[in-house]
């Protein structure tokens, strides 16, 4: 076990080396260590033995990254000052995911590929991705592939979002919710509000956090749909295992919300080692999804889903800016 979480360990520190680089900076960490760890089952086949490691990684580390993500979401903020973001969020998220679906339907794509990638548009890129691959029992290569493109695809919007800003005739604050509502993950967020000055980033991070706190009542929907959908086909598909790692999101989020500042104090530079390090589990979590991934699956799976989630972006983006 420990030679295949060393194995993605590794691949992850690549990840995150290759995004240093000039172009690659633009892609982050995230998609550099999956476009990696895909190549590298291209050409490598690994040990057999590594495989039990990989697996944990895959697995038991990606609940541990969604666990620790719940601190980036503070419910007290929301709860005070972002309830009609969330209504926004809601609408996002409805959007997202039936549009998706409704024109992967049409052009007749993979349509757990298309969920997971309408999931990933309307809440949180990767991390919402991750959270309901093993609700709606998503093969681990499906996990991989959405996590890629939504990473690829909302770094392209967030960079169209910053070149556009100059020219757009609203203020600051309402550039930062248009960004917070309708781009894929709070990296590609902060990326396109930065620019807007701190005002607008808050605002953006705010409408942002609002969606990524709708998570976890979605999981619970679809945990809902499944067993709906399996017990009318058999007992054995009804079998819907419960998210437990959705409790320690929540935890965290409480901890995070009331507990750190008003009765434990943890200085930024703590607070921001913790932020670094959910990431990088994350990212070898991802690494480990993308060693089971093959080119041909990309092929035949992905473009399709794919499109639907591009059309859908662009709408997105579309319709929040006119409801300003």
């Amino acid at each position: 076990m420990l030679g295949g979480v060393l194995f993605t360990f590794f691949i992850a520190v690549l990840g995150y080396g290759l995004s240093e680089l000039r172009g690659f900076s633009l892609v982050g960490p995230l998609a550099c260590s999956i476009l990696i760890a895909i190549a590298c089952r291209q050409i490598w086949d690994y040990p057999e033995h590594l495989r039990v490691g990989i697996e944990f990684s895959a697995k038991k580390l990606l609940r541990l990254a969604i666990i620790l993500y719940g601190l980036k979401l503070n419910i007290g903020v929301i709860m005070s000052e972002g309830l009609p973001l969330l209504l926004r969020g809601t609408a996002t998220i409805v959007f997202a995911i039936a549009l998706t679906l409704l024109i992967a339907k049409w052009i007749k794509a993979d349509m757990t590929v298309a969920l997971l990638l309408g999931v990933g548009t309307g809440v949180c890129g990767a991390a919402a991705i991750a959270a309901v691959s093993p609700i709606i029992k998503s093969k681990e290569e499906d996990t991989a592939i959405g996590v890629g493109m939504i990473a690829l695809a909302g770094t392209i919007f967030a960079i169209l979002y910053t070149l556009v800003r100059p020219l757009l005739p609203i203020s600051m604050t309402d550039y930062g919710v248009w960004a917070g509502i309708s781009l894929h993950e709070i990296a590609h967020v902060a990326l396109a509000g930065a620019p807007a000055g701190e005002e607008g980033l808050a605002m953006a991070l705010l409408s942002k956090l609002g969606r990524v706190f709708l998570l976890v009542p979605l999981c619970f929907l679809l945990m809902f749909w499944m067993k709906k959908k399996g017990s009318s086909q058999s007992s054995e598909d009804s079998n819907v295992p419960f998210p437990w790692f959705l409790i320690g999101f929540i935890g965290m989020s409480l901890f995070g919300s009331f507990i750190v500042g008003e009765y434990i104090t943890l200085s930024e530079k703590v607070i921001a080692f913790i932020g670094n390090a959910t990431t990088f589990i994350l990212t070898m979590a991802m690494v480990g999804l993308g060693l089971n991934v093959s080119f041909k699956s990309i092929r035949t799976r992905a473009l399709r889903p794919l499109i639907a989630m591009l059309i859908t972006s662009v709408l997105l983006s579309i319709l929040t800016y006119f409801t300003l």
